[in-house]
Parts: C-alpha cells; sequence; structure tokens
C-alpha cells in the first residue's frame, strides 16, 4: 500500500494517532479534502489491514466516519496511520494454512483486581488450529 501511494521511503512513527487529535465532522476553518475517492479507497484498504493488525482498529474505525465528507485533518490522520505502518511493517498476526480443524479458547479473569474501582477484568484468545481468530 505504501509504494502505491509512493510512500514507501516516509518517515515512520511510534504511534497510528497522537493523544491530543480531536477529529470531528465540523470543521469550519478545515477544507473540504481536495480527492475523496482517493481518501475512501486508502481508508477501505485499512480496513483489511486490521484484520492482522489489531493495534489500528480504533483509529481506522475513527477515520472512516468521515468517508462521506472527508476533510484536510482527517487525511493527516490516514497519513500518520501510514507512516505508523512504514515503522511497523514487520508486526502483525500471521495467519498459516492448517489441516487441524481443533478449537481452542483460553481465558483469564482478574476478579475486582483494580485498586481504584474494584473493577473486574478479563480477556480471552480463541485459536482456530494455530490462527487466532478472536480476542478481547
Amino acid at each position: 500500500m505504501l509504494d502505491r501511494l509512493g510512500m514507501s521511503s516516509c518517515k515512520g512513527v511510534s504511534t497510528p494517532i497522537a493523544s491530543f487529535t480531536v477529529l470531528s465532522s465540523v470543521c469550519p476553518l478545515d477544507p473540504s479534502f481536495s480527492d475523496p475517492t482517493k481518501y475512501r479507497q486508502v481508508v477501505g484498504a485499512l480496513q483489511y489491514v486490521t484484520l492482522t493488525r489489531p493495534d489500528l482498529a480504533f483509529v481506522v474505525n475513527r477515520v472512516c466516519q468521515f468517508m462521506h465528507d472527508p476533510h484536510d485533518s482527517h487525511w493527516d490522520v490516514v497519513k500518520r496511520i501510514l507512516w505508523y505502518l512504514q515503522t511497523t511493517k514487520d508486526q502483525g498476526l500471521v495467519i498459516r494454512p492448517f489441516t487441524s480443524l481443533t478449537v481452542q479458547a483460553f481465558s483469564d479473569a482478574d476478579w475486582a483486581g483494580s485498586t481504584d474501582d474494584r473493577r473486574s477484568t478479563g480477556g480471552y484468545a480463541v485459536y482456530f488450529g494455530t490462527n487466532l481468530v478472536s480476542w478481547q
């Protein structure tokens, strides 16, 4: 994707979105993005990337919310996601072919483990063969 966009030699960043970034559909001082079709194509491709890169799910969901009317500030966030991909090209979930049809699930919970509010936390991972297919 970076090659196709001419960004294969772009600089990298350590996070997919800056913590102070606020995205809004109401942008009176922010002009509309000049090529909304390009925005939709890139963001659509990023949706597929989230299958193996769950670390991008939140920020890609955020930029998807502006596909109907993207602005320059939204495109800036998309570019930052691409810069993050440049830095983390070698990361992600690997999906391999397998012959076993076993399903394994693992879970863990920490009942009332938070010292601040005594909330419980939990999580799970489901494997189909050797592939991680669901997690929380």
